[in-house]
């Protein structure tokens, strides 16, 4: 049976866009998949966003067809047509299905660090948070955070996106609250200090596709060696 969460902090428009457009690092999908198989919201808005891409593809492929015709065979127009009933019977579906697993991990990420949570390597970072970090391609990087209950993770600013994915518990900062589902979007105009709920540990999915700037001296000296 799905789960069902209260889910605040979605995905915005121009993600969900590029995600449909295939224009994300590998990285960047994992967390935008995750969500979406966990949100209705968001996995609605991305089957519009594929039906429109479809669209969009069919009316390219037909004004090459119109500008082509004098020199087209009739085993292309078959192929074409062929192709384009192909995208049609696939437009409305979005390309990530709903949770529907009886295991806690969203099952675009249970590739990446296997069914449940409880499971992860972790590697201590500093004040009792925790990261493991998984492998995708380089141009962006993906972690697993771990954040005890009422601990903080150090004041910094970005200096790109930060997607951060909450998995369990949750954590606060400058912005707001963030729960089981919730996605916060982070740019090179914020600054904040996430703090985990004080009842519960914190497990988070974290995107960065450049490293974080710390304000404090430590973590600064720290940032190359746990890549963050």
């Amino acid at each position: 049976m799905k789960q069902s969460i209260m889910i605040k902090h979605h995905l915005n428009d121009r993600i969900l866009i590029a995600y449909s457009a295939g224009q994300l690092s590998e990285a960047f999908n994992l967390v935008v998949a995750t969500h979406i198989s966990l949100c209705d919201e968001c996995r609605a808005a991305l089957g519009s966003y594929d039906s429109i891409g479809g669209v969009l593809l069919e009316n390219a492929i037909l004004e090459t067809d119109d500008a082509e015709a004098g020199g087209r065979d009739q085993a292309s127009l078959l192929d074409l047509q062929a192709t384009m009933a192909l995208i049609k019977s696939t437009v409305n579906t979005p390309n990530v299905a709903p949770q529907m697993r009886s295991a806690d991990t969203p099952a675009p990420l249970a590739a990446y660090i296997g069914d449940t949570l409880d499971n992860i390597k972790w590697k201590p970072v500093g004040m009792g948070v925790k990261q493991s970090i998984l492998k995708t391609s380089s141009e962006a990087t993906a972690r697993m955070l771990f954040i005890p209950s009422g601990v903080a993770v150090p004041n910094h600013g970005h200096n790109g996106t930060e997607l951060t994915l909450v998995l369990r518990g949750a954590y606060a900062d400058e912005a707001d609250r963030f729960q089981h589902g919730d996605v916060e979007i982070a740019d090179e105009d914020m600054q904040h200090t996430p703090i985990a709920d004080a009842h519960e540990d914190c497990i988070c999915l974290a995107v960065t596709d450049a490293p974080l700037k710390f304000s404090g001296l430590l973590p600064r000296l720290m940032q190359p060696l746990l890549r963050i």
